[in-house]
Formats: structure tokens, C-alpha cells, sequence
């Protein structure tokens, strides 16, 4: 499908869709920001779909493919036409272009939607299909006022389902559509829905033709130490500046808690703001999705919290009373999986990960935790351009399995200096892998030995006094062999055997990663012309 507006008089336009090609020019970029943009026109029928707005659709789509540009899209529908003599084809046409979208986004092309008015079922289904599922790239932006619906409140009322106050009450934004994460971020209005879509594309545009976004200058030295940055210490753990944090004299087990974005600040372009996608998803809350510049380069950056978080809402008796830090539960890690989608064949992925495992309580296996972590493992097997992997704190279990350099020949993979990297942790290893080992340690102790002959030999020397010394030398023992396993499986030795590429120091950090994304974009960027 094709159209032309050439002399064609103003205001004759006959549908309820509108599109073109628009273009900005936005500071610091040489190239300009070019995109094909579709405008509902609800000043009749309040934007309703027809056979005529479908083939506009259709056809800004197929102009976006064409010209290899991302697609801009303001909805503002009623769904579907409902007419005496307009029925059932206008479900045709729209079944229509809910194929063409999944056509596009499949084949890598980006929608990004600003939702600022209602939208009503077929046009609902259409943003679903544009921006909510595993593999779709874009961004969905949704104001206050604005609300997704299947039906409209009238016709709920009607015939006698359950409503809300108002539309916004079924579908939008600040109780339905951001915490279940189908509206990636919310925005007072429009105007501040725009300026979260040109931060999106000031830090992830790359023109057509091109394999990655433009690289733009940075004032922030690419040397920087990113452990002398300030860490405001909201949890009393002694830490004043990132490097505390990582410190062998501060926080030897790597085990005390911390706030990763304030590590992710530290790291990132200091002259350039980010956009965190995904942050009000309920109960996603310890998985952190950023588009970011680093040394001017364009990155999908993440990182896992790294410290306990309250949880919202009813806490279902066979689930973790809070979200533990470092570790992944279901819809983090579903999460995870779809910044991995979203970043794929555009920008470099880093991870700054600390990652004790996923959570296998009953709770998190019943809402479908292996399928959304095994979702991570096919999101980076498929990622296209490079991953810079680095383990900050620990790295342990399934978690470390769909990270694994076996995935993807692109991911390089570096760990902190007194990082952990292992299939379990030393405690665990030791409580419930090695008992046996624990116990022989126990009974060959020379406190052992005596307490058995004093329990023989002296009449005030009781079962009770034995069974206090016997948990005391357990106890000193089963730590001891914890810290041998921990101190075994350091993540030198995950260098030895191959799993990690490198052992670096949070001085170095930084410069790393600017490093590692010129090598890994250099690559790609001559595979994709060669």
C-alpha cells in the first residue's frame, strides 16, 4: 500500500490516520533524528478504525521498513468501527495490521508509542502487539489522563462485568498499566512524554545504515575512576565512596547490601541523563533496565539490586517475605529478558552483575520463574553486538548459567578483583552439600575427644554439656569449610578454567567497559558493511 498527499488540497484528508516523516535536530548529534510518525485525527468518530486508517497503517509501516527508520505513534481510537452498514471487515483490517506489526517488529523494527488519550480495543491490541511482548524493541509511553481499554466503562457497566470509577480506573497508567509493566514509563503530560521519547532516541538512534547509535562527545574523562564517586550510604554499611564497597578491608565477603544504581551512576557519563525503562514494574523491582552513555557510546546498561526491598501489596504465605538483594525473582527476571530483546542488533549490552541466583521459593516457581529465566538464557543466545559481562560481588547457581560465556560468542566476561564466582556459596556448599566432610572435621577435633571422655569419667558432665560442645565445634567448622570453598572458588579460578576473560579492579571500571564496547562495536560494525 502507498499513499500520496502531492496537491492534494489542505483538510481533505478522509480518515482518521495521519502519517508522514518527521525529523529533529538534537544537541550534540551531527546526523538528525528521522522517523516515520502516525497521528490519530479523532476530530470525527473519535479516531474509530476502518479499511481506511488500517492501509495507512500499513503503509507507514511499510515506509518505516523501507527507509529503515523507527516508527513515532500517538493513538488516540475508539477501536474498531460500529456502524448499521460497517461491521465484522473492520475486524478484518485491523487483524490486518496486527500482522503487519508483528511482521515489523520481528524483523527488528522499533514502535515507540506515547499514550495520551484513550485507546480502545482493536487499538489497545495494537500497542500490545507493538511494545509489550518478549521481543519488541520500543518504548510505551503512557500520561496520567490517558487509559488502554478492551471496553470502555459504559459498555462494562452495561453489561454487568466489572468497571472501575473511570477508564483510567481499568487501564491506566498509575494503578494498572505501569505496575503490571506494559507502560514502560509514565509521564505527567505530553509534553513530558516527549522529553522522555528524545532522551530514548538522543541515547539509542543510529541513523539508517548504520549498526549502532552515533557516539557523541562527553566531557567526562574515560579514565575516571569510578570507585573515588560518592556513595550516599542510606544503610549504615560504612561505605563513603564506590570503592568501599568492593574494599577486601570494608566488605571482604562481598556480602553486605547496597543500592546498584548509585554503582550504575558511577560508571555512565556524568554530562549525560539516562532513562530507566520498566521502574515502576511491580515486583520487578530488584532488576534495573537504563539506556546510558558510556565514553559517548550507546549502551543498554543493568544491574541487579544488591539490597533487601519491602514488598507492596499481599505477601502469599509460600513466598519471600521481601525482595532479597541479588537475587532475580519472575518478573525481574522477565524484565531482564526484554531489556536484553530490546537492546539487540542496536546497542551494546553491559551488565554489572551480583547475582546470588533465582529465587526458588514455591511462590516463584508458581508464577513461572523457570520460564522467564530460561527467557534470559534465549535473550542473550540471540543477542546481536556485544556484552560486557561483569561480575561485581558474587555470581552463583542457575543465574550464572544464562550469563554463561557458552551463550553467545560475543559476551566477554570480567569480574571485580575479591569477587565470588561459584555453582552455590561457600555457606550453602557446606550446610548442605558437604555435612559429612563438616562432620568428620567435627568428630576428628580434639574438644570432641575430651568431651567424650569427660562424659564417661565425670559424673557432673552431662549429655546436654557434650551436645553444647559438639554445635560449637560444628558450627566453627562448618564456617571453616565455607571459607575454604569460597576462597577455592574465587573468581581466579573461574579464570583458570576459562569462564571469566578478565580480573579487573573498580579503578579500571570504567575504562574497561569504554575499552571492551570500541573492541566489540568495531567488530560488529565491519561484519554488518563486510
Amino acid at each position: 500500500a502507498s499513499f500520496s498527499v502531492k496537491g492534494r488540497p489542505y483538510g481533505r484528508n478522509t480518515g482518521n490516520m495521519v502519517f508522514g516523516i518527521i525529523s529533529n535536530v538534537m544537541n550534540g548529534r551531527q546526523s538528525a533524528v528521522k522517523r516515520v510518525i502516525i497521528l490519530s485525527d479523532t476530530t470525527t468518530d473519535m479516531g474509530s478504525l476502518t479499511e481506511t486508517e488500517c492501509r495507512r497503517v500499513i503503509a507507514a509501516l511499510d515506509l518505516a521498513e523501507t527507509l529503515k527508520l523507527p516508527v513515532e505513534w500517538l493513538p488516540v481510537s475508539a477501536g474498531a468501527r460500529i456502524e448499521m452498514d460497517s461491521g465484522t471487515e473492520n475486524l478484518d483490517w485491523s487483524a490486518a495490521v496486527l500482522r503487519r506489526i508483528i511482521t515489523f517488529t520481528q524483523n527488528g523494527g522499533e514502535i515507540n508509542i506515547i499514550v495520551a488519550g484513550v485507546n480502545v480495543g482493536a487499538q489497545s491490541y495494537w500497542n500490545a502487539e507493538a511494545s509489550m511482548l518478549m521481543h519488541t524493541r520500543g518504548l510505551l509511553i503512557m500520561t496520567e489522563d490517558a487509559s488502554m481499554l478492551l471496553t470502555g466503562k459504559k459498555a462494562l457497566d452495561f453489561s454487568g462485568s466489572v468497571s472501575a470509577e473511570d477508564n483510567t480506573g481499568i487501564g491506566g497508567v498509575e494503578k494498572i498499566m505501569e505496575p503490571n509493566g506494559q507502560a514502560q514509563v509514565k509521564a505527567k503530560n505530553l509534553y513530558e512524554a516527549y522529553s522522555v521519547l528524545f532522551r530514548h532516541y538522543m541515547l539509542t538512534y543510529a541513523a539508517p545504515g548504520e549498526t549502532f547509535p552515533e557516539r557523541v562527545e562527553t566531557s567526562d574523562p574515560h579514565d575516571r575512576d569510578a570507585g573515588l564517586f560518592p556513595y550516599t550510604d542510606r544503610l549504615d554499611q560504612g561505605f563513603s565512596r564506590i570503592a568501599d564497597i568492593f574494599s577486601p578491608d570494608s566488605n571482604p565477603e562481598r556480602k553486605k547490601p547496597f543500592e546498584i544504581r548509585q554503582v550504575l551512576r558511577s560508571v555512565i557519563d556524568q554530562d549525560q541523563e539516562h532513562l530507566e525503562r520498566w521502574q515502576g514494574m511491580k515486583d520487578a523491582e530488584t532488576a534495573v533496565v537504563w539506556e546510558v552513555r558510556i565514553g559517548g557510546c550507546a549502551a543498554c546498561l543493568m544491574g541487579i539490586e544488591s539490597r533487601s526491598l519491602t514488598r507492596l501489596g499481599d505477601v502469599p504465605h509460600d513466598g519471600p517475605e521481601s525482595w532479597s538483594g541479588g537475587t532475580l525473582f519472575p518478573l525481574a527476571s522477565k524484565k531482564i529478558a526484554r531489556g536484553i530483546n530490546a537492546g539487540s542488533g542496536r546497542l551494546p549490552l553491559v551488565i554489572l552483575a551480583n547475582l546470588s541466583g533465582f529465587d526458588g521459593s514455591p511462590e516463584s516457581l508458581r508464577k513461572l520463574q523457570l520460564e522467564y529465566g530460561a527467557e534470559i538464557g534465549r535473550a542473550i543466545v540471540n543477542f546481536k553486538g556485544p556484552i560486557i559481562f561483569v561480575v561485581i560481588a558474587r555470581y552463583h547457581g542457575g543465574a550464572y548459567v544464562v550469563f554463561s560465556k557458552s551463550l553467545n560468542p560475543s559476551l566477554h566476561a570480567a569480574a571485580l578483583e575479591g569477587s565470588y564466582a561459584s555453582v552455590i556459596g561457600g555457606a550453602p556448599a557446606a550446610a548442605v552439600v558437604f555435612p559429612s566432610m563438616v562432620l568428620k572435621d567435627t568428630y576428628a577435633d580434639g574438644r570432641i575427644e575430651e568431651a567424650r571422655k569427660r562424659l564417661k569419667s565425670d559424673p557432673g558432665f552431662f549429655q546436654k554439656d557434650f551436645d553444647a560442645v559438639f554445635q560449637t565445634v560444628h558450627a566453627e567448622k562448618q564456617t571453616a569449610l565455607a571459607l575454604r570453598f569460597d576462597q577455592i572458588h574465587s573468581v581466579e579460578r573461574a579464570k583458570q578454567v576459562g569462564s571469566i576473560d578478565a580480573i579487573i579492579s573498580i579503578r579500571d571500571l570504567r575504562s574497561y567497559i569504554i575499552r571492551k564496547l570500541e573492541e566489540g562495536m568495531k567488530i560488529f560494525t565491519e561484519k554488518g558493511n563486510g
